[in-house]
């Protein structure tokens, strides 16, 4: 579709979170033309959108996510990571069949649209299956492997990276590993030799509790990130999520490497895991984004509130409220997301790049006055401020309805059946 959006606020982000205002065209699945009013090129317009004075922005890029655990929302809280994991989670995930996993995947997408995310970096069971739910609603999607003790096999791993890298424009792929603490180091070492074979990028959870990184170092006398780079795992990039206990030598080891990492605090301040030091890894530099972990554990997948955490818990670690400022943290809801994921051509608005983007409503109480449009949006922004979202030059979501094709009561009712007979 070619779509006009004009009477905008716009907020680019190629350079910084200063806004202009002007139109932006969309041809097709790339964005046109970002700039000052003009006169039409004489292009046929499928739907020329008054903007009406509204901020035109990238779509948030929630880069750390386990998104069929729209299952267990709700269903195992206030209880501490390893025993939520061991005594409520993986029972559940056991029982879990592919089918499980598209229809859990479709109620989150909904969420996400609502919440303006354009993008996802989804780690979970059954990948392919995720990739269908994503195509088939128009979701963004970067799959991740989970790979573990329990499975997939390293050569399962090859051949998702092999085959899922080819399916379709709106899915990636890439390598990784659930934790150390549930793979050996022989698998890891397996794992190793696969990533040098194709010289790729692995991901994996990293330090996200205290017992998880004293165990590592009585294990190996390394924290894990030193043991996973040990091991070579990360010669080609990639990254860590959580990344709470990161001591100056991990951090120094992921600036030196250029490795991202991505912080996910609804859920580690849910879990009572802690506050991972985001003003440290800004200082050194380090490219951090964020996600909201998975929809059992935060127990939302709303990046308004995960902004707000990142900023807030960041002032209270540092006794500082001048740390971590929004701006920073809306760069990382967005463009660092994307750079994280492998996303370049979907990081701010320009012309070129995929039209993944949102528009954000500031004719709501929340969001006036306009003393400071882009802190409102971190600050006192939220969901309901989500006017619409467009993935690849696709509107899915406009003013509270979804636009891609589904029943979302069908999604609500087929999640209720699923957890009643997992949870039977």
């Amino acid at each position: 579709m070619n779509v006009r959006f004009y009477n905008a606020r716009i907020l680019t982000m190629e350079r910084d979170c200063s806004l202009i205002e002007g139109e932006l065209w969309v041809k097709g699945e790339r964005i046109a033309y970002v700039g000052p009013a003009r006169e039409e090129d004489g292009t046929v317009w499928d739907e020329q959108i008054d903007c009406q004075g509204n901020v035109l922005m990238p779509g948030f890029k929630n880069a750390h996510t386990h998104s069929a655990m729209t299952a267990m929302r709700s269903f195992a809280d206030d209880m501490p990571l390893q025993e939520w994991l061991n005594t409520k989670i993986f029972p559940l995930e056991a029982k879990m069949t592919e089918q499980d996993n598209d229809d859990l995947t479709r109620l989150a997408i909904l969420e996400y649209l609502t919440t303006g995310v354009t993008a996802i970096f989804d780690m979970y069971l059954s990948p392919k299956d995720i990739a269908r739910a994503c195509i088939d609603m128009g979701m963004r999607c970067v799959l991740v492997s989970g790979l573990n003790k329990f499975g997939p096999s390293v050569r399962e791993m090859e051949n998702r990276y092999n085959t899922l890298n080819r399916l379709h424009p709106l899915i990636r792929y890439h390598m990784g590993v659930h934790a150390e603490y549930t793979c050996d180091k022989a698998l890891l070492e397996e794992v190793s030799a696969l990533i040098h074979q194709y010289r790729a990028p692995l991901f994996a959870h990293l330090s996200e509790t205290q017992l998880e990184t004293r165990e590592c170092e009585e294990r190996y006398g390394l924290t894990p990130p030193q043991f996973f780079d040990s091991l070579g795992l990360f010669d080609f990039g990639g990254g860590g999520y959580h990344c709470v206990y990161f001591n100056e030598e991990d951090m120094d080891l992921f600036a030196r490497k250029g490795l991202h990492i991505v912080t996910n605090p609804g859920s580690n301040t849910k879990l009572a895991s802690g506050i991972a030091p985001v003003g440290r890894f800004l200082e050194k530099k380090i490219n951090v984004a964020i996600g909201t972990d998975g929809p059992s554990s935060n127990n939302c997948l709303d990046m308004f509130r995960e902004m707000f955490l990142v900023t807030g818990l960041a002032k209270l670690l540092q006794k500082d409220a001048a740390a971590v400022d929004a701006h920073e943290v809306l760069r990382m809801a967005t463009v660092n997301g994307a750079h994280a994921m492998g996303l370049t051509d979907a990081d701010v608005l320009a012309e070129g790049k995929y039209a993944d983007l949102i528009l954000i409503d500031l004719h709501q109480p929340n969001m006036q006055p306009l003393n400071n449009i882009t802190k409102n949006i971190v600050y006192s922004g939220s969901k309901q401020n989500v006017k619409l979202t467009m993935i690849d030059g696709r509107i899915l979501y406009r003013d509270g309805e979804f636009l891609n094709g589904v029943d979302a009561e069908a999604i609500y009712a087929r999640a209720n059946e699923i957890i009643a007979r997992l949870a039977g």
